[in-house]
This record gives C-alpha cells, sequence and structure tokens, in this order.
C-alpha cells in the first residue's frame, strides 16, 4: 500500500474560472451549458430534465469515491452556484472558492491548497467530456497501488497543438510534458490527475515563485502559467509521475464551437442518458 493511504480522503478539485472566449458571447456559464438529457425518476414518475457540461465529470468523480469537491469560480459566474446548489442534486458536497490571481489554472487551483491537508486530489476539466466512465477511479486505484506523488491520465491525442503531449519512458512514467505543440511525434495527452499530499505541495511553492507572465526558453515574452509547466517543473524536481493509458478512451474540450457542435449534433458521449432519483 503506498502513501496514498486505503481509508483516505479523497477530494475533487475543478478549475471553472475560465471566461469562455472561444464560445463568447453565452447565455450562461459554459459549466452549465445543456448538452443532453437525464432521465429522473421521482415519486411521480420518471422526468425528463437537461444534463448540463460539468455534471459529467462531477458524476465521474462521485463514482471514483469523491463526496466533496471544491469548484474555484471567477467573480460573476454566480450562475453556476445557483444551478448546482450545495451539490446534493449530483450527490456531492460542493464548496466555491473565488480565483485569487489571474495568471492561469495552477493559481486557479490553488485557492483550494488551504483546505486539501493530505487528502487524495482528483481533478478534472468542467469543460470535457471523458470517456471511459471509470477513468478517475482508474487514477486514483493507481495513486494507491504505486509510489507516484501524481499520476495523469492520458488519451490519444485528436490535436496536439490544442493539448498537453506526455513523453513516456518504458514503465509509463512520465518524463516531459510538451504543451501544445505544432508538430509532434507524441501521442498520449493528458487531461486528468490525481495527486497525493507531495504534489500538493510542490503546487503550492511553484506558484509562489513562478514568474508572472511566465517565460520559458521558446517564450522569453511570457504567457500564462499552465498546468502544464507545473507537472514539467515536478518531474524535473524529482518527483514520482505516473500514467493511466486509455487507448481506447477519448477526452471531448467543448470549450470550442465546432466541439460544442459535435456534441449537439449526436456524439455518443451524451447518447447514454443517464439516470438517478430524486
Amino acid at each position: 500500500m503506498s502513501r496514498a493511504g486505503a481509508n483516505r480522503r479523497i477530494v475533487g478539485l475543478v478549475p471553472a474560472a475560465g471566461t469562455a472566449e472561444r464560445l463568447s458571447p453565452l447565455p450562461c456559464s459554459k459549466e452549465i451549458l445543456p448538452i443532453g438529457f437525464q432521465t429522473v425518476r421521482t415519486p411521480d414518475g420518471e422526468r425528463h430534465l437537461p444534463r448540463v457540461a460539468c455534471q459529467h465529470l462531477l458524476e465521474q468523480m462521485r463514482r471514483a469515491g469523491v463526496r466533496e469537491v471544491y469548484l474555484v469560480l471567477r467573480s460573476g459566474k454566480w450562475d453556476i452556484p445557483a444551478y448546482l446548489g450545495d451539490g446534493r442534486a449530483v450527490g456531492l458536497h460542493i464548496a466555491y472558492l473565488i480565483m485569487g490571481e489571474p495568471h492561469g489554472v495552477p493559481y486557479t487551483l490553488s485557492q483550494a491548497l488551504p483546505f486539501l491537508g493530505t487528502a487524495s486530489v482528483l481533478v478534472g476539466f468542467p469543460d470535457t467530456l471523458y470517456d471511459p466512465p471509470d477513468a478517475f477511479g482508474s487514477l486514483s486505484e493507481a495513486l494507491v497501488q504505486t509510489p507516484a506523488d501524481l499520476v495523469l491520465g492520458l488519451f490519444p491525442a485528436e490535436r496536439p497543438d490544442k493539448m498537453d503531449m506526455v513523453d513516456l519512458g518504458p514503465g509509463g512514467e512520465v518524463r516531459d510534458i510538451v504543451i501544445k505543440p505544432h508538430a509532434t511525434d507524441l501521442r498520449w495527452a493528458w487531461s486528468m490527475a490525481a495527486w497525493g499530499p507531495v504534489f500538493t505541495e510542490f503546487l503550492r511553492d511553484f506558484v509562489a515563485v513562478a514568474p508572472v507572465p511566465f517565460v520559458t526558453d521558446e517564450e522569453p515574452e511570457g504567457r500564462e502559467l499552465h498546468l502544464g509547466d507545473v507537472v514539467r517543473g515536478a518531474v524535473s524536481g524529482g518527483l514520482r509521475i505516473e500514467s493511466v493509458l486509455f487507448p481506447h478512451g477519448r477526452c471531448v474540450d467543448i470549450g470550442t464551437a465546432d466541439d460544442l457542435k459535435r456534441i449537439l449534433c449526436g456524439d455518443p458521449f451524451e447518447a447514454r442518458k443517464t439516470e438517478r432519483d430524486t
């Protein structure tokens, strides 16, 4: 058994502070855009209700053992807590935090760090649909069964120029991250993660000293800090980073009009209707 522990607290961490510029203008936050329907059983019979984008992520986290979720917003996105409430409709306890420094996803996630303690953390993106449905459970199990500080969920990349590509060693260990390359021979992209307290502390320390804007050799003019940059730093810092591959899986980001259209026009992700009880 690894340092993650057998009876550990598992927390979901969700960054939802984006501006959705690629879909603007929208009538609501993209995280609660209706993208399908669900069947709900009530004392009066079945009802067919809209299923919103982030519900896909939250239900998969719950299936992996998460019971509490920290959802980090930016000021003004009050329609998200107005819709999700305390989380009971999706079987979770949801707490809302407000983004501090607007310098990238790592800063957004860092708002939750004082509340995490020694918890195991599952991270996913609320505008991304994941398949297989038990992917987060596989990551959580890998965190327990290996000495990893961080486990990345890897999917075949449909658009490497839009994703963080992963360079793997022969045993599945992560050797490097290449962020949104224009051209690459790498096959796998990461889109979900599980980590323990060692990486929680590393993330806290990394964002505390990262330059703003974030400067690299390839981009000396600077840019927004990506979570992939933190992972690269963790590799250089000697943390153990493992991977779980989903060779037949998919992750679809609905943050662009083209990908949203794919889902709304019959992508099989949402063709499977879900059922729950009220």
